[in-house]
């Protein structure tokens, strides 16, 4: 038996019952993307469809909420998963030559 259980007691000739406690959801993290004034349109579209598998739309529509906005959210992950992301943009960016900044930011802390 785990640790995470307590027994309550067999009173009477009751049925036991084991209880458990609530498993915690794990925090979320939303990998954003920041503009800059030299990575290409086409190379943002390119990373939102082969890194978090944006449609061509979808890539496009962040492409342009970040270049408006200053920055955009690409997806929502679990922290490993978000820091993979994260670390897969920057290799590319560094790869093609491009200045493009990528963060993670806590589920709470969304920004605009």
């Amino acid at each position: 038996m785990s640790d995470d259980t307590t027994k309550t007691p067999d009173l009477d000739g009751e049925l036991a019952v084991e209880e458990r406690k609530k498993t915690k959801r794990p925090r979320m993290y939303q990998v954003v993307l920041h503009n800059d004034d030299y990575t290409t349109m086409e190379f943002v579209v390119y990373i939102l469809m082969e890194i978090f598998n944006k449609t061509n739309t979808e890539a496009t529509q962040v492409m342009l909420h970040v270049h408006t906005k200053g920055k955009g959210i690409c997806g929502l992950y679990t922290r490993e998963i978000a820091e993979t992301k994260v670390q897969q943009v920057m290799e590319a960016a560094q790869e093609f030559g491009h200045p493009l900044r990528c963060t993670m930011d806590p589920e709470d802390d969304l920004p605009d």
